[in-house]
Protein backbone atom coordinates (compact mmCIF):
# COMPACT_ATOMS: atom_id res chain seq x y z
CA UNK A 1 0.00 0.00 0.00
CA UNK A 2 1.05 3.57 -0.64
CA UNK A 3 -0.21 7.03 0.21
CA UNK A 4 -1.76 8.46 -2.99
CA UNK A 5 -1.23 11.97 -4.29
CA UNK A 6 -3.60 14.53 -2.82
CA UNK A 7 -4.83 15.48 -6.32
CA UNK A 8 -5.88 11.92 -7.22
CA UNK A 9 -9.20 11.71 -9.06
CA UNK A 10 -12.12 10.95 -6.76
CA UNK A 11 -14.31 8.13 -8.12
CA UNK A 12 -17.94 9.14 -8.58
CA UNK A 13 -19.27 6.64 -6.00
CA UNK A 14 -16.86 8.04 -3.40
CA UNK A 15 -18.02 11.59 -4.11
CA UNK A 16 -21.61 10.43 -3.67
CA UNK A 17 -20.84 8.65 -0.40
CA UNK A 18 -18.98 11.71 0.90
CA UNK A 19 -22.23 13.72 0.78
CA UNK A 20 -20.41 17.00 0.47
CA UNK A 21 -17.68 16.29 3.02
CA UNK A 22 -14.07 17.12 2.20
CA UNK A 23 -11.99 14.10 1.17
CA UNK A 24 -8.34 13.33 1.91
CA UNK A 25 -6.81 10.27 0.17
CA UNK A 26 -4.95 8.06 2.64
CA UNK A 27 -4.28 4.67 0.99
CA UNK A 28 -3.84 3.22 -2.51
CA UNK A 29 -3.59 -0.57 -2.61
CA UNK A 30 -2.01 -2.84 -5.20
CA UNK A 31 -5.26 -3.55 -7.06
CA UNK A 32 -6.25 0.08 -7.44
CA UNK A 33 -8.43 0.37 -4.35
CA UNK A 34 -8.56 3.74 -2.64
CA UNK A 35 -9.31 4.84 0.90
CA UNK A 36 -10.32 8.40 1.75
CA UNK A 37 -10.86 10.12 5.07
CA UNK A 38 -13.63 12.70 5.32
CA UNK A 39 -13.59 15.83 7.44
CA UNK A 40 -16.64 14.52 9.32
CA UNK A 41 -14.67 11.54 10.67
CA UNK A 42 -15.49 8.74 8.26
CA UNK A 43 -13.38 6.46 6.08
CA UNK A 44 -14.57 5.53 2.59
CA UNK A 45 -12.98 2.50 0.93
CA UNK A 46 -13.61 1.92 -2.79
CA UNK A 47 -12.08 -0.45 -5.30
CA UNK A 48 -12.48 -3.30 -7.77
CA UNK A 49 -14.53 -6.25 -6.58
CA UNK A 50 -12.19 -8.77 -4.97
CA UNK A 51 -12.94 -12.49 -5.01
CA UNK A 52 -10.30 -13.19 -2.34
CA UNK A 53 -11.92 -11.14 0.43
CA UNK A 54 -14.68 -8.66 -0.31
CA UNK A 55 -15.78 -5.54 1.50
CA UNK A 56 -19.03 -7.33 2.23
CA UNK A 57 -16.94 -9.96 4.03
CA UNK A 58 -15.16 -7.20 5.90
CA UNK A 59 -18.39 -5.50 6.97
CA UNK A 60 -19.85 -8.78 8.26
CA UNK A 61 -16.74 -9.60 10.24
CA UNK A 62 -16.37 -6.14 11.76
CA UNK A 63 -19.98 -6.17 12.91
CA UNK A 64 -19.34 -9.54 14.55
CA UNK A 65 -15.93 -8.73 16.06
CA UNK A 66 -16.88 -5.38 17.58
CA UNK A 67 -18.94 -7.18 20.20
CA UNK A 68 -15.62 -8.10 21.84
CA UNK A 69 -12.82 -5.90 20.46
CA UNK A 70 -12.45 -2.38 19.13
CA UNK A 71 -12.88 -2.21 15.35
CA UNK A 72 -14.46 0.49 13.15
CA UNK A 73 -18.23 0.81 13.14
CA UNK A 74 -19.74 -0.02 9.75
CA UNK A 75 -21.92 2.81 8.42
CA UNK A 76 -22.60 1.61 4.87
CA UNK A 77 -21.47 -1.11 2.47
CA UNK A 78 -22.38 -1.88 -1.12
CA UNK A 79 -21.24 -2.96 -4.56
CA UNK A 80 -22.11 -2.80 -8.24
CA UNK A 81 -21.02 -5.02 -11.14
CA UNK A 82 -17.39 -3.87 -11.03
CA UNK A 83 -16.67 -2.09 -7.76
CA UNK A 84 -17.38 -2.25 -4.05
CA UNK A 85 -17.31 0.26 -1.20
CA UNK A 86 -17.33 0.44 2.55
CA UNK A 87 -17.94 3.43 4.83
CA UNK A 88 -16.84 3.25 8.47
CA UNK A 89 -16.62 5.62 11.40
CA UNK A 90 -13.10 6.90 12.04
CA UNK A 91 -11.34 5.88 15.24
CA UNK A 92 -9.08 8.14 17.24
CA UNK A 93 -5.86 6.21 16.66
CA UNK A 94 -3.31 6.09 13.83
CA UNK A 95 -1.97 3.15 11.86
CA UNK A 96 1.19 1.59 13.24
CA UNK A 97 2.92 2.65 10.02
CA UNK A 98 2.07 6.32 10.47
CA UNK A 99 5.34 8.30 10.16
CA UNK A 100 5.44 9.02 13.90
CA UNK A 101 5.50 5.26 14.59
CA UNK A 102 7.87 4.41 11.76
CA UNK A 103 10.26 6.71 13.63
CA UNK A 104 9.74 4.65 16.82
CA UNK A 105 9.88 1.04 15.58
CA UNK A 106 10.63 -0.55 18.95
CA UNK A 107 7.45 0.89 20.44
CA UNK A 108 5.29 0.22 17.36
CA UNK A 109 6.42 -3.36 16.81
CA UNK A 110 5.84 -4.31 20.43
CA UNK A 111 2.39 -2.75 20.28
CA UNK A 112 1.50 -4.79 17.20
CA UNK A 113 2.53 -8.00 18.97
CA UNK A 114 0.61 -7.09 22.11
CA UNK A 115 -2.45 -6.09 20.08
CA UNK A 116 -2.43 -9.34 18.14
CA UNK A 117 -2.24 -11.35 21.36
CA UNK A 118 -5.19 -9.37 22.71
CA UNK A 119 -7.23 -10.13 19.61
CA UNK A 120 -6.41 -13.84 19.82
CA UNK A 121 -7.18 -14.03 23.54
CA UNK A 122 -10.47 -12.13 23.27
CA UNK A 123 -12.38 -13.26 20.19
CA UNK A 124 -14.31 -16.49 20.92
CA UNK A 125 -13.39 -19.40 18.67
CA UNK A 126 -16.59 -21.28 19.45
CA UNK A 127 -18.76 -18.39 18.24
CA UNK A 128 -16.84 -17.52 15.09
CA UNK A 129 -18.74 -18.50 11.92
CA UNK A 130 -15.73 -18.30 9.57
CA UNK A 131 -12.52 -20.27 9.00
CA UNK A 132 -9.07 -19.15 7.94
CA UNK A 133 -7.75 -22.69 7.85
CA UNK A 134 -5.28 -24.00 5.29
CA UNK A 135 -8.05 -25.94 3.53
CA UNK A 136 -10.24 -22.85 3.26
CA UNK A 137 -7.39 -20.69 2.00
CA UNK A 138 -6.27 -23.25 -0.58
CA UNK A 139 -9.84 -23.66 -1.84
CA UNK A 140 -10.21 -19.88 -2.10
CA UNK A 141 -6.97 -19.60 -4.05
CA UNK A 142 -7.88 -22.39 -6.44
CA UNK A 143 -11.28 -20.80 -7.09
CA UNK A 144 -9.30 -17.77 -8.28
CA UNK A 145 -7.18 -19.92 -10.60
CA UNK A 146 -4.09 -20.18 -8.39
CA UNK A 147 -2.21 -23.50 -8.35
CA UNK A 148 -1.12 -24.11 -4.75
CA UNK A 149 1.97 -26.33 -4.29
CA UNK A 150 1.19 -29.79 -2.93
CA UNK A 151 3.58 -29.44 0.01
CA UNK A 152 1.45 -26.59 1.40
CA UNK A 153 -1.62 -28.78 1.68
CA UNK A 154 -0.15 -30.57 4.71
CA UNK A 155 -0.54 -28.19 7.62
CA UNK A 156 1.72 -28.38 10.70
CA UNK A 157 -0.14 -29.49 13.83
CA UNK A 158 -2.13 -26.59 15.23
CA UNK A 159 -0.37 -24.94 18.15
CA UNK A 160 -3.44 -23.01 19.35
CA UNK A 161 -6.70 -22.47 17.50
CA UNK A 162 -7.77 -18.81 17.65
CA UNK A 163 -9.84 -16.35 15.69
CA UNK A 164 -7.18 -15.00 13.32
CA UNK A 165 -7.15 -11.47 11.98
CA UNK A 166 -6.42 -12.82 8.49
CA UNK A 167 -4.26 -9.86 7.44
CA UNK A 168 -2.23 -8.99 10.52
CA UNK A 169 0.31 -6.86 8.65
CA UNK A 170 1.60 -3.84 10.55
CA UNK A 171 -0.67 -1.19 8.95
CA UNK A 172 -3.78 -2.95 10.26
CA UNK A 173 -3.10 -2.23 13.94
CA UNK A 174 -4.12 1.22 15.18
CA UNK A 175 -2.23 2.81 18.07
CA UNK A 176 -3.35 5.54 20.43
CA UNK A 177 -1.32 8.66 21.16
CA UNK A 178 0.87 6.80 23.67
CA UNK A 179 1.68 3.92 21.29
CA UNK A 180 -0.72 1.49 22.96
CA UNK A 181 -2.68 -0.87 20.67
CA UNK A 182 -6.13 0.62 20.20
CA UNK A 183 -7.98 -1.25 17.43
CA UNK A 184 -7.72 -3.44 14.35
CA UNK A 185 -8.84 -2.79 10.77
CA UNK A 186 -9.11 -4.71 7.47
CA UNK A 187 -10.79 -7.82 8.84
CA UNK A 188 -12.12 -9.22 5.55
CA UNK A 189 -10.37 -12.58 6.03
CA UNK A 190 -11.02 -12.98 9.78
CA UNK A 191 -11.64 -16.59 10.77
CA UNK A 192 -10.43 -19.48 12.91
CA UNK A 193 -6.94 -20.85 12.37
CA UNK A 194 -3.63 -21.53 14.06
CA UNK A 195 -2.31 -18.42 15.79
CA UNK A 196 0.97 -18.84 13.91
CA UNK A 197 -0.84 -18.09 10.66
CA UNK A 198 -1.24 -14.52 11.94
CA UNK A 199 2.03 -14.30 13.84
CA UNK A 200 4.06 -15.39 10.82
CA UNK A 201 2.59 -12.67 8.62
CA UNK A 202 2.64 -9.94 11.27
CA UNK A 203 6.30 -10.56 12.05
CA UNK A 204 7.20 -10.79 8.35
CA UNK A 205 5.56 -7.43 7.73
CA UNK A 206 7.85 -5.70 10.22
CA UNK A 207 10.70 -5.90 7.72
CA UNK A 208 8.58 -4.32 4.99
CA UNK A 209 7.61 -1.42 7.24
CA UNK A 210 10.44 -0.92 9.74
CA UNK A 211 13.43 -2.69 8.24
CA UNK A 212 15.24 -5.88 9.31
CA UNK A 213 15.68 -7.05 12.87
CA UNK A 214 12.19 -6.58 14.32
CA UNK A 215 10.53 -9.95 13.70
CA UNK A 216 11.45 -11.55 17.00
CA UNK A 217 10.64 -8.36 18.91
CA UNK A 218 7.03 -8.71 17.77
CA UNK A 219 6.88 -12.40 18.66
CA UNK A 220 8.33 -11.81 22.12
CA UNK A 221 5.83 -8.98 22.67
CA UNK A 222 3.09 -11.45 21.74
CA UNK A 223 4.45 -13.70 24.49
CA UNK A 224 6.13 -16.55 22.61
CA UNK A 225 9.46 -17.75 21.34
CA UNK A 226 9.73 -17.93 17.53
CA UNK A 227 8.54 -21.19 15.97
CA UNK A 228 10.64 -21.14 12.80
CA UNK A 229 8.99 -24.16 11.21
CA UNK A 230 5.44 -22.87 11.55
CA UNK A 231 6.53 -19.37 10.56
CA UNK A 232 8.14 -20.65 7.36
CA UNK A 233 5.08 -22.71 6.47
CA UNK A 234 2.55 -19.94 7.02
CA UNK A 235 4.66 -17.38 5.19
CA UNK A 236 4.90 -19.70 2.20
CA UNK A 237 1.14 -20.26 2.36
CA UNK A 238 0.55 -16.49 2.50
CA UNK A 239 2.76 -15.90 -0.51
CA UNK A 240 1.20 -18.78 -2.47
CA UNK A 241 -2.43 -17.89 -1.89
Amino acid sequence: MTVPATDIAVPAPVARLARGAELTPVWLNNIGGLTFRTNDERFIKWGPRNDEASMRDEAERMRWARRWIRVPEVIEQGQDDEHEWLVTAALSGDSAVNPQWIAKPALAVRAIGEGLRMLHDTLPVEECPWEWSTATRVANAEARGIRVPDDLRETPPIDRLVVCHGDACAPNTLLDATGTPLAHVDLAALGTGDRWADIAVASMSTEWNYGPGWEDVLIHAYGLEPDRERMAYYRDLWNAT
